[in-house]
């Protein structure tokens, strides 16, 4: 029996041992718990002062550089101050960039299209470029010159005919693509932008101290770079064949991806496909892609809407142009869009530092009156337009070449008419040059 009450006696002593045991336990889990929501000990005075310290400072820096990245002072530093066009773009994307605002644009939606002969680079000297890299070709280039088709050297002889003479050519934007195409045939897309390279080496003519390469518009790259820092994605929708656009951007100082780069378009094939159609024939592992021939279109007018809705798939709310070439982009920006769009359109009114046209300045001056487009002067806009050590010397007539004119002017294989011209946007002297030829 006295066994019996010392084996419970000792029973007891362990259940309270042990009660109190899970009760420290939980007390230590329930403490490390409020620790942990915010619940432990007041912070020290000092401690919430350096708290504040450290807050206020993250909160400096990123607001500063967020001012930094959207100072329209410093990123437009090129544009006079009070510009017309400089103001407009500034008050637009405070408008559009604010969260909260009414004119608010999601990130997705902020899409900006360009023109980019005569919006982003020198327009022509003393033709486009597109156009001089062909007459090089075709006339002068020692390992292409003797091949050159009857067709390309027909082409050539309306350009040439064109910078000597003023001889307008409703024809020749289409013919000159086809004889881009064909001209090039055969040269790998590496090839090609090789020799875009060193064409671009050439100097300008009318310019002192820029090559072919070099006609970038200083004030535009600068707007390139603003957009980009409010979050728009820009692209260049051309007239200029697609891939001598991308060869003239290589290594200059508009950064585009070439997915952003978009233009006239021809052919491409696989080396060893041999005519096969390419529904039919399988790309093989090793080949490489090769300018095919073919011309496919010319990049203007409702074709660059078109090309805008299907390979960008989204409608710009900003759009930059020159030409009525560029009329219908500008127009698509500005028509049943669903967020607050502008559209600008350079006018070419400087004659001291650039080859100008007060006739075509004044005509876009008016058209821009009439639909709504804000116009740039490049004269009184702009504290410069090309970059540091460029001097413009007069515009210089390109000197005939010796081109072979052949017997006939039909072209060698099947080509698609050109666009109808139409006949009220220009005046009959400028619609070539402002019209067709936009690129």
């Amino acid at each position: 029996m006295e066994a019996f009450k010392k084996w419970k006696t000792i029973a007891i002593a362990s259940i309270l041992v042990a009660v109190i045991s899970l009760g420290g336990l939980c007390y230590t889990v329930v403490r490390s718990g409020s620790a942990k929501t915010g619940t432990q000990a007041a912070p020290t005075t000092e401690q919430t002062a350096a708290a504040g310290e450290q807050t206020a400072a993250a909160e400096q820096t990123s607001a500063e550089t967020q001012v930094k990245a959207v100072d329209a002072n410093e990123m437009l530093s090129l544009w006079n101050e009070g510009a017309p066009a400089r103001e407009a773009l500034t008050a637009y994307m405070e408008a559009i960039t604010k969260e909260g605002s009414p004119d608010f644009i999601p990130v997705e939606n902020r899409i900006a299209v360009f023109d980019f002969d005569g919006t982003l680079f020198c327009e022509t000297d003393p033709n486009y470029f597109d156009y001089t890299l062909l007459v090089y070709r075709v006339t002068e280039d020692p390992e292409y010159k003797d091949r050159a088709s009857e067709f390309e050297k027909m082409v050539a002889a309306k350009i040439i005919d064109q910078n000597t003479n003023g001889t307008k050519y409703a024809e020749l934007p289409v013919e000159h693509g086809q004889a881009v195409a064909s001209a090039f045939k055969g040269m790998t897309m590496r090839e090609f932008l090789d020799y875009i390279q060193e064409f671009k080496k050439q100097p300008m003519p009318s310019y002192e101290g820029m090559t072919r390469g070099g006609g970038f518009y200083e004030p535009m790259l600068q707007i390139i770079n603003y957009l980009k820092a409010n979050d728009f994605t820009v692209y260049v929708i051309s007239g200029t064949d697609r891939f001598i656009c991308r060869g003239i951007m290589e290594n200059s100082p508009l950064e585009l991806p070439n997915s952003q780069i978009i233009g006239s378009d021809e052919t491409i094939v696989a080396g060893l496909q041999n005519g096969e159609d390419g529904l039919n024939y399988t790309f093989t592992q090793g080949d490489d892609l090769y300018l095919g021939g073919e011309f496919i279109i010319k990049n203007l007018k409702m074709n660059k809407v078109s090309v805008i809705n299907s390979e960008i798939g989204v409608q710009p709310v900003l759009s930059f142009g020159n030409t009525t070439g560029d009329a219908a982009m500008c127009n698509y920006a500005l028509s049943n869009n669903p967020y607050k769009s502008l559209a600008f359109m350079l006018c070419c009114d400087d004659l001291e530092r650039e080859n100008g046209n007060i006739k075509k300045a004044d005509d876009m001056y008016k058209l821009c009156e009439e639909n709504n487009w804000i116009p740039v002067s490049m004269k009184n806009d702009w504290k410069t337009i090309y970059a540091e050590g460029v001097k413009y010397i007069g515009k210089q007539a390109e000197e005939p070449a010796a081109v072979e004119q052949p017997a006939t002017e039909e072209p060698a294989a099947e080509q698609p008419a050109a666009e109808e011209q139409p006949a009220t946007e220009e005046p009959a002297e400028e619609q070539q040059e402002v019209l067709d030829n936009a690129a």
